[in-house]
């Protein structure tokens, strides 16, 4: 069980640090990350999803499908990932 979180924590910092090189616009998401969105991506996959879109100032139907879905263990880092770039709109009407 170790290594397949160490081999995921490889991954994902290795990730982290390639794929700017690959954005194709000059802003990507990593450009919109600010210290609020680090401490709501945080409490979104620690506390509850829904709290990090609520501390990005997001709108109360994107909170509450959030929260609500957080039930669901998966979609906790989904949120997680959503809170930390702040990112706007989305799928189902943009509360996803």
């Amino acid at each position: 069980m170790k290594k397949i979180l160490m081999l995921i924590c490889f991954i994902s910092i290795f990730n982290c640090s390639v794929s700017p090189i690959f954005a194709k616009n000059k802003e990507s998401a990593f450009d919109r990350i600010t210290p609020k969105t680090v401490a709501g991506g945080a409490l979104s996959l620690l506390i509850w999803p829904g709290i990090g879109q609520a501390i990005n100032d997001e709108k109360g139907e994107k909170v509450l499908t959030h929260a609500v879905i957080g039930l669901l263990p998966p979609f906790r880092f989904w949120s997680c990932y959503d809170a930390l770039v702040d990112r706007n709109g989305g799928y189902w009407q943009g509360r996803i």
